[in-house]
């Protein structure tokens, strides 16, 4: 299995991020755009060749966490799309394989009895919204390599999550990624619409969790059963994504898989 990280918030450059990546033995970085540093306009392709060059690593990246191609504002949504497109010509130019993303959950409307979903109440709109962000990125992937991977987040107990999740699945240009503690905090309900799709399944984020401390814990310091997902991940050749937010942290899950076998 290829093992990598995320970019770290204590870390603002991506050369260190690499650093890092290589001293731990670790694959990839996996780059967030959450990060300033990391915008779309930022990510230069020969700088990004340079860095993986000389680290002796290789990049993934994660959309924003805001990313929303389904946003009823027209040129809202055309902004997040045009920005998919412009990474999707980042990873083809350097051998990129994953791109990650979210299911947005949009907005809702509080009634009386309940929190309504306007993704929900608006299907039609919403589907036809998510089926054109589909097309557009299947073009632009065209023959190469690159996956879009949707992460399971909350928004897939979402009622529309199923159907739109469904209606990105109908590209081959579409995977899965699991997040072994969105599917915890959840009481595992994400599981019935990720098991749907296990064989789309291409990338793991893989962090430990406890009902105390929460996600993002350091392997091998909550209660989840990290080796069956790691088993999982094996099955399916998954890259899988230490996705934890702190060097140490890092550091510790990286003595864990030592111990457990899972790298050298």
């Amino acid at each position: 299995m290829r093992f990598g990280m995320p970019t770290l918030i204590g870390l603002k450059t991506l050369d260190d991020c690499a650093a890092l990546c290589r001293e731990l033995g670790l694959s990839f970085v996996e780059i967030s755009m959450d990060m300033p540093e990391f915008q779309a306009e930022k990510l230069n392709a020969n700088e990004l060749r340079r860095i993986a060059k000389q680290y002796g690593v290789s990049f993934t990246i994660h959309l924003e966490g805001l990313f929303d191609p389904c946003a009823f504002n027209r040129r809202v949504a055309s902004a997040y799309t045009e920005t998919a497109l412009h990474v999707i010509e980042l990873a083809k130019r350097i051998g990129m394989p994953v791109i990650n993303m979210h299911l947005n959950s949009g907005d809702y409307i509080t009634l009386p009895d309940r929190k309504a979903s306007l993704y929900s109440e608006y299907m039609p709109e919403y589907i036809q919204k998510l089926t054109a962000f589909r097309d557009a990125c299947a073009s632009a992937v065209g023959g190469s390599d690159v996956i879009i991977c949707v992460e399971n987040t909350k928004t897939f107990l979402q009622d529309f999550a199923a159907e739109g999740v469904a209606a990105l699945m109908e590209s081959p240009v579409f995977g899965l990624t699991l997040d072994t503690g969105h599917n915890a905090s959840s009481g595992f309900r994400q599981q019935r619409l990720i098991d749907r799709y296990i064989d789309r399944l291409r990338h793991v984020h893989l962090h430990d969790r406890s009902e105390e401390r929460g996600d993002h814990l350091p392997l091998g310091e909550g209660g989840l059963d990290l080796k069956s997902y790691l088993r999982v991940a094996r099955e399916r050749d998954c890259r899988v994504i230490l996705e934890i937010k702190t060097a140490d942290g890092l550091r510790a899950s990286v003595s864990w898989l030592r111990a457990q076998g899972y790298l050298a």
